[in-house]
């Protein structure tokens, strides 16, 4: 079947091709096609080489990792029984999954709410609000730890609430610096649903809370999505307030790695084998995550960015 189509326009003939065809894609074509695949390859090198050192080093003994074997002269998988007494990695990600996700669904929730109101909505200090967001991610989060903690511990001595050392109080704080970038997302992502249908909506009698969980929620599953998964990264992979705001029995995965890292300092021969090991089962629900949701993260993150 021919990919083209003739369009008569006086007494010349227009080829004009098909969306989807073979010749449309050789145009858009960036690259040729050897040194496309040459860099992909090289792309896909750069990262999954590292993560094969990582799990091979993992395998590996720890004299074999310190000599520069890239592979096991010896397999074992002892490192991976060994690191939840060693690392005592079993508490560390209970509280970074209880933290992180509730960080996530609260943060998705009331950013899509959030972001319904200043959307659909006009009203007085509305693009102030706007432009606080947006100035909020411009504030480096170094220098809100020492604010923080003062605000916290204070919090036990005027009000008799302990917060600092407990899971919540690590929870508020993610929620605090996850909310204005998930509002963010889900403004950008609402701005492309068609009103029109909230209007249909409306004409039948739907109320506000109608149109937002009838209309609005089941259409913005990539965008609530997206701003979720970032919530939770924000709360997985954060060291600096989890390490000032914790306590043993509080404390995330992240802490639990950087402790068992600097104490391996100054020793004869440190457990690679169990550091590795550690870091490759405290990246493997990040990597699940992802896969679980990938497709709605492609939508999520490209909308708002062709009108």
């Amino acid at each position: 079947m021919s990919t083209t189509t003739a369009t008569r326009q006086g007494p010349a003939t227009v080829q004009v091709d098909r969306p989807g065809s073979h010749r449309q894609h050789e145009v858009l074509r960036l690259l040729p096609g050897p040194l496309l695949v040459i860099v992909l390859v090289f792309l896909g090198a750069l990262v999954l080489v590292p993560v094969l050192y990582i799990f091979l080093a993992s395998v590996n003994s720890d004299i074999g990792v310190a000599n520069g074997e890239f592979w096991p002269s010896t397999v074992t998988f002892e490192n991976y029984s060994k690191i939840w007494t060693s690392v005592g990695l079993a508490t560390g990600l209970t509280n970074s999954v209880l933290v992180a996700g509730a960080t996530a669904v609260v943060s998705a929730a009331l950013s899509v709410s959030t972001a319904f109101v200043l959307v659909r909505y006009t009203f007085r200090g509305r693009l102030s609000i706007l432009r606080g967001l947006l100035a909020l991610q411009s504030v480096p989060g170094t220098l809100m730890v020492l604010p923080v903690f003062v605000l916290f511990s204070s919090a036990a001595t005027y009000l008799g609430i302990q917060v600092i050392g407990t899971q919540w109080g690590l929870f508020v704080t993610y929620l605090t610096f996850a909310m204005p970038f998930s509002t963010w997302v889900m403004v950008t992502y609402l701005r492309g649903l068609p009103k029109e249908l909230e209007e249909a909506a409306r004409i039948d009698g739907a109320s506000n809370l109608g149109v937002l969980f009838r209309i609005i929620l089941p259409l913005s599953w990539p965008g609530i999505v997206v701003s979720g998964i970032f919530a939770f990264l924000l709360g997985w992979n954060d060291v600096l307030f989890a390490s000032v705001m914790t306590r043993p029995e509080s404390q995330t995965a992240a802490v639990a790695l950087q402790i068992f890292g600097a104490s391996q300092e100054g020793g004869a021969i440190p457990y690679y084998g169990q550091m590795m090991a550690a870091a490759l089962v405290c990246a493997a629900p990040v990597v699940i995550l992802y896969l679980i949701f990938q497709r709605y993260l492609v939508g999520g993150l490209t909308a708002g960015g062709v009108k």
